[in-house]
């Protein structure tokens, strides 16, 4: 289901006041002008259905932030279009909602078809917009479609890189400390 801007604004507002979000949180949100669809430190990068389907999925789902070339519509149903960013920008708008997952690499990218290579350039973008040290899991290209059969959704981007490719596994978000 694509969701406009303006919807997306008038179904948190409606949520807010449906919950009564404590400190004039719901009357704040009811009131915001129609139509202005930011959030604070939330990427304009972060579509309201890509928020959505972070906030949608569960610790141990993946998504795939695949390349402008990548076949998601033949993998997957759920499907999301972000014609025009790079990859790169995406994952930097994403991680710092997603809490990657502690249990298991969380950070998988697809390895070179026999005969080709890899840039390392790709990998480096992705770890700096990820701020990213840890492992990442290279896997064969039919493993990797594999997986994107059963990730949770896959958000075609416009990157144009070679093997521009990564999942994400989605970990525990952690709740703040109790005063």
């Amino acid at each position: 289901m694509e969701m406009t801007r303006r919807e997306f604004v008038s179904g948190t507002a409606a949520m807010a006041a449906a919950f009564a979000l404590p400190g004039g949180a719901a009357q704040e949100i009811s009131q915001r002008k129609e139509g202005t669809g930011m959030l604070k430190g939330i990427s304009p990068a972060i579509s309201p259905d890509l928020l959505k389907t972070l906030a949608e999925m569960g610790h141990g789902d993946e998504i795939v932030i695949s390349d402008a070339h990548f076949p998601g519509h033949t993998f997957n149903s759920r499907v999301l279009r972000a014609d025009g960013l790079g990859a790169d920008t995406l994952l930097a708008g994403i991680i710092p909602l997603f809490e990657l997952d502690a249990y298991a690499t969380p950070v998988v990218m697809m390895a070179a078809v026999p005969g080709d290579t890899l840039d390392p350039a790709v990998e480096a973008k992705y770890r700096k917009a990820l701020g990213y040290t840890g492992e990442i899991e290279r896997v064969e290209r039919f493993a990797f479609y594999e997986r994107a059969k059963k990730a949770y959704a896959v958000v075609i981007s416009g990157e144009t890189a070679k093997y521009g490719n990564i999942i994400l596994k989605k970990g525990v978000t952690p709740l703040p400390a109790q005063a």
